[in-house]
């Protein structure tokens, strides 16, 4: 049988691919073990295991040194790769860390050798690309951002466990009070865990700026007094403070560090713009100026988009720096996000038009302010409203957040200032547009559009 047209076969009838990285490693990454593939003829043993101590990896990387290889590949498994990652790097070696889903081996072929093997076979030929993994110094910021969300999320549970307790004694005080984590909850709490069961000294304790009377707030605290209900409300109150406390001693770990990250404008003659929104701050927000911090180190102001709002801006920047080299465009970065159809195909036709499955906290951010447009009056929140009326809430979200992370691509990338046009321009452009795909459509038919008389246009 002949070889097809187009194709060089070797002498075994494998595809003859060109050779892009003919110095390289494939690595299987495990917690206990990993299995290491260098080049055939580099090694009597081309395929070796070694622990996963501090001691191993730096044998490995001796090995390597010694088989003269120059790049490795290995898989995002866990967080197991995270140390071998940074030995070999210190080495000199060009690590690429890939995708899991773009090295699946074929049906039967699933052990640690060959899967080692399989990875240096098909980054030699340059058929993988390397995930992205943004500088040092952003990794640090996002380490100390993600753990700063556990303990928020930790301490949203303590008071979701406080609430239950109360409940379950019939203490209905979250019925007047719209949050009892604030001064008068957090007094009548304590006191409650003190040993006060009064409810008119209980009630006593409201501030001023409650709008129900002592009178309500007593008879909602009208209860069943449990002593394992008491103590399960106690602790969950000691843990709620240590969260707190854990919050704060994170925010000073994160306004530290985002002094030391370099300055992409001088604040003294580009001063930060004022802000276009007045939005609430969070309870469990940060206490330093987080916003001129995130301008001083992007060189724009990401919360003058409309939806953005400081810690949206922080998420953002943490997951994706703020070096914007490494995608080629707009485009590019907004498909790496998931954000863009997955258009598959088959026979000529489109059989899927849904975006891909990523797990991004960069893209979760993007759709959470796309939805905070719901209400804006700008430019952008009429056309997300538009969109939602027309294509429903999910795919307007998704749809809102593909611009929206244009619009962070160009203005991290060029410096660009965003510049809200407001409604009534979006509005004028869309009917206008609308005009013009009638007049299409009506010379089509070899029809014409007559104006209605006093009729604006």
């Amino acid at each position: 049988m002949k070889p097809q047209k187009g194709k060089c076969l070797k002498t075994d009838g494998s595809p003859d691919f060109p050779v892009l990285h003919g110095h390289a490693a494939g690595i299987d990454v495990g917690n206990a073990e990993h299995y290491v593939a260098v080049p055939p003829g580099s090694d009597p043993q081309p395929v070796q295991r070694f622990g996963s101590f501090t001691a191993d990896l730096h044998r490995m990387a001796h090995w390597l040194k010694s088989c003269g290889i120059q790049t490795v590949v290995m898989q995002a498994t866990g967080v197991y790769w995270i140390a071998l990652f940074e030995v070999l790097q210190t080495y000199g070696f060009q690590v690429q860390v890939v995708n899991a889903q773009h090295t699946k081996n074929l049906p039967g072929r699933k052990t640690d050798v060959q899967e080692c093997q399989w990875l240096q076979k098909l980054h030699t030929f340059g058929l993988l690309n390397a995930s992205f993994r943004p500088a040092e110094d952003i990794n640090v910021l996002r380490s100390y951002l993600r753990q700063r969300e556990n303990l928020v999320t930790g301490a949203s549970i303590c008071v979701q466990h406080m609430q239950k307790a109360l409940t379950q004694m019939n203490l209905q005080l979250a019925n007047v009070i719209s949050d009892i984590t604030g001064v008068t909850g957090m007094a009548i709490l304590r006191a409650i865990v003190d040993g006060e069961r009064d409810p008119r000294r209980l009630a006593a304790l409201k501030h001023k700026q409650i709008h129900a009377s002592p009178q309500e707030i007593a008879r909602s605290l009208e209860g069943h007094w449990r002593p394992e209900l008491i103590f399960v409300l106690a602790q969950n109150l000691a843990l709620y403070d240590f969260y707190l406390a854990s919050i704060e001693q994170c925010d000073h770990r994160i306004q530290s560090h985002l002094s030391t990250l370099r300055s992409k404008v001088d604040a003294s003659t580009q001063p930060m713009p004022a802000s276009r929104h007045h939005r609430k701050i969070r309870k469990h927000g940060p206490r330093f100026d987080l916003r001129q911090q995130l301008y001083r180190i992007a060189g724009v102001d990401l919360t003058q988009i409309d939806g953005f709002d400081v810690q949206i801006a922080q998420s953002v920047i943490s997951e994706i720096g703020v070096d914007m080299s490494c995608w080629p465009s707009e485009h590019h970065f907004a498909s790496w996000l998931g954000l863009c159809p997955d258009n598959r195909s088959s026979g000529g036709k489109v059989l899927k038009r849904g975006t891909r499955h990523v797990v991004n906290r960069a893209a979760t951010a993007l759709r959470i302010a796309a939805w905070n447009l719901i209400r804006s009056q700008s430019a952008l929140g009429a056309k997300f409203r538009r969109l939602r009326s027309r294509l429903g809430a999910p795919k307007a979200i998704t749809a809102m957040a593909h611009q929206l992370a244009r619009l962070v691509y160009r203005m991290l990338k060029f410096g660009h200032a965003f510049v809200d046009r407001g409604q009534q321009y979006y509005e004028q452009k869309y009917r206008l547009q609308q005009r013009k795909w009638l007049e299409k459509q009506a010379a089509a038919f070899n029809l014409q559009l007559v104006p209605l008389p006093g009729v604006t246009q």
